[in-house]
């Protein structure tokens, strides 16, 4: 056992050194700037803190979180044999608690002293850490650094100047996700440009990635999954504090121990929240990106993200926060279209250079999710990794991969395309020229006048994109960030394109599979596929359109899809059990329920079905506070406009808001506003289609009345018809 080995024995424990751990530490105690890739669960927080427990001196570790300070400053003391060695300054801090820290940094005590970025610029602190011999500076998430970073932080830009300030020493920066552009940016931010880099791999075998269509039985998804995971720790992502809230509350309606966790709560719900979960007496964390950075729980079986985030980046540090003591990680995201361009319409407000950086991240996040190829391949390769491998069986790509499509042919029209372009265009501009669509963007360049023009025309976009992926993740072409993602070819896509001018036998082959397909409204797709039993579900549906025939009604006049999904799943076979589905109210329930219960009771026994209790996915009541204001205005004939006005609302918020009451079984009336708002030509018309339709899509609406109303004027009549004859 050599002398480091045996101080991290002494310190720490462990027999041996993980990964590059070693070399790190002797290259820092040799005293050299270094840069530190390290996937999560890694080790990095020991490449740091073994060398401040040995050198002169105190080691300053900036940390962008509070709650991430705690915790390793927690760890230091609690493997030391006096209080002090480690401790925090932040500004939560009181004057007793500064003072008590100051005084062990002064006496020596203190090997390592947290603190964010904002704190170590305030000129009291600079001005008493001058005083003291600092043996290094220790840079965590170090991406914070970058604007091309997932997790950018203006602050951390200043860091070069307020260590020159305090006083020179070695920098050594980590981070667990950044790309060579991402790298490059945080060593010459931080003035270490000569820094020696230590890259471990990006793969985490024992992560399970995949992608879900977002349609809207979402809720019930997750709560099935969660359920079948019972006891198991997870993390649920979502991008708003909004959504956080409402499915923590979903997960705790249906008896999972969960807490939703975001910046808007107060300091000491979330230290609540966030000990809840590492003690194991909640399982679930519903949060923002605000939970989970430096959060050192090793068994956290599944990450979900709800929402599709912003960057590969972000969605490479979320998910490696599962499976951190090498079991078993499941990583599933949910992805819609519509999820996206909401993203998109965020970064319009925002200056020019920011919007083109965020754009580039969320088309990074989309060629992700909507691809077929191994997801693990296209992760590594974003990283500037290669995965060697052709099938990582563990990945939904993998496990069910689509057919192969040979595509030397198209391959070389992309190449063709590239070069007639001056590898000087982006992706889409590509596929434009390939396809032979004269944009105006193309025409101001004369691009449609050359004569490869239109080389592509015969393929469908979606397989298109698909061998512009592929063919990046072979190394045959790459995105040039610094020219706006443009389009450009490799040494290997220049000889691939040689051979095939030269010698067409010889080149390598080259296979893509047709990108998945995505649904660009969620809310309106994959409807049956709520349902745990897709036999009775059918069954149910047939039985609807009889008892819709014999009553002289529409289908969802009976009962909604969302409702019929829930008998499929919840088996209610008496009155009392009926009316806990969604949307079925006691006067439902006794006009059109008896043949149901009955046919379910009856399904139940021929099948030998035990009802599953535990796995029931009860809908939350809605407890907005505008609910009962709304409804009374109504009642007193208030005009819709002004009661969206008198809650902040827009009118269609207002809509969203009358769609859950009359949805979940409420009867209104909105007669009074229709007659004096709309034509009643119009208003018969769009009455009409409702009264004729098989479905209450809106979908279906809008592409069958679009063209003489406005989304406004049919969601309002379908409110109407729905209330008046449904509930």
């Amino acid at each position: 056992m050599n002398a480091l080995t045996t101080q991290l024995k002494h310190y720490f424990g462990f027999d041996t050194f993980k990964g590059q751990q070693e070399e790190i530490i002797k290259h820092l105690l040799d005293g050299n700037d270094c840069f530190v890739l390290m996937p999560t669960g890694g080790g990095k927080s020991l490449c740091y803190q073994l060398p401040s427990l040995m050198m002169d001196g105190m080691a300053i570790v900036v940390s962008p979180l509070i709650a991430l300070m705690k915790n390793q400053v927690d760890a230091i003391n609690g493997i030391s044999e006096r209080d002090g060695v480690a401790h925090c300054l932040n500004s939560t801090m009181g004057v007793a608690a500064i003072e008590k820290v100051k005084a062990d940094v002064r006496n020596g005590v203190t090997k390592l002293l947290y603190m964010a970025p904002e704190s170590l610029a305030k000129e009291e602190y600079s001005n008493f850490l001058r005083s003291i011999k600092i043996s290094f500076y220790a840079i965590d998430e170090a991406h914070c650094i970058s604007e091309w970073g997932h997790d950018f932080r203006p602050e951390y830009r200043r860091l070069r100047s307020i260590i020159d300030n305090i006083g020179r020493a070695p920098v050594i920066a980590l981070t667990a996700t950044a790309t060579e552009k991402v790298r490059q940016d945080i060593k010459k931010s931080l003035g270490i440009v000569a820094a020696k880099d230590f890259l471990s791999s990006f793969d985490r075998p024992n992560l399970y990635y995949e992608v879900r269509a977002k349609t809207h039985d979402v809720d019930k998804q997750i709560v099935r999954f969660i359920k079948q995971h019972e006891g198991q720790s997870g993390i649920v992502y979502c991008l708003s504090r909004k959504r956080v809230e409402e499915l923590a509350e979903v997960l705790r309606t249906n008896d999972i121990k969960a807490a939703p966790y975001h910046a808007g709560l107060e300091t000491s719900v979330r230290n609540d929240t966030q000990e809840a979960f590492l003690s194991e007496r909640i399982d679930v964390i519903c949060a923002t990106i605000a939970f989970g950075m430096g959060i050192d729980k090793p068994d956290v079986r599944y990450v979900i993200h709800y929402d599709i985030p912003k960057s590969l980046e972000g969605y490479y540090q979320e998910t490696g926060r599962a499976g951190r003591d090498g079991g078993v990680g499941v990583c599933i995201a949910y992805y819609s279209r519509s999820d996206l361009q909401k993203l998109e319409k965020l970064t319009d407000s925002k200056q020019s250079t920011e919007q083109e950086v965020n754009k580039h991240l969320l088309q990074e996040m989309s060629a992700y999710a909507e691809a077929s190829i191994c997801r693990r391949k296209m992760l590594l390769r974003y990283f500037g990794e290669d995965y060697d491998k052709d099938n990582c069986c563990n990945c939904d790509n993998c496990r069910h991969p689509k057919k192969k499509i040979e595509a030397k042919a198209y391959l070389e029209a992309l190449i063709t395309a590239i070069t007639a372009l001056k590898e000087a265009q982006r992706a889409n501009y590509v596929l434009d020229f390939i396809k032979g669509r004269p944009t105006d963007e193309i025409e101001a360049h004369h691009h449609n006048e050359h004569e490869d023009f239109g080389c592509g025309e015969g393929l469908a976009d979606n397989l298109w994109s698909a061998v512009i992926k592929q063919a990046v993740v072979d190394g045959y072409i790459k995105k040039d960030i610094e020219n706006g993602s443009a389009l450009r070819l490799t040494a290997a896509g220049k000889r691939w394109y040689k051979a095939a001018k030269e010698s067409p036998a010889d080149i390598a082959p080259f296979y893509v599979t047709e990108d998945n397909v995505f649904n660009d409204d969620y809310e309106e797709s994959a409807v049956h596929t709520g349902a745990l039993d897709e036999q009775l579900y059918n069954i149910l549906k047939a039985l609807r359109r009889d008892v819709a025939r014999q009553k002289g009604v529409q289908p969802y006049i009976v009962f909604m899809d969302t409702s019929i999904e829930q008998m499929a799943t919840m088996y209610p076979v008496t009155m009392d059990e009926l009316q806990k589905i969604q949307g079925v109210g006691r006067g439902k329930a006794l006009r059109y329920g008896e043949p149901f219960i009955k046919q379910i009771k009856l399904y139940c026994e021929e099948n030998d079905i035990v009802r599953p209790e535990d796995i029931r996915v009860k809908s939350i009541a809605n407890k907005s506070v505008g609910k009962v204001k709304i409804i009374g205005c109504i009642d007193r004939k208030m005009p819709l406009d002004e009661i969206a006005q008198s809650l902040h609302l827009k009118f269609s918020e207002l809509l969203d808001e009358l769609e859950a009451i009359v949805y979940s079984g409420t009867r209104v009336d909105l007669r009074y506003y229709v007659e004096q708002a709309m034509d009643e030509e119009q208003f018969d018309d769009i009455y009409a289609y409702f009264e004729e339709a098989e479905t209450d899509s809106l979908t279906e609406a809008y592409e069958e009345l679009a063209e003489d109303y406005s989304e406004e004027d049919i969601r309002l009549i379908r409110l109407l018809y729905v209330s008046e004859n449904a509930n």
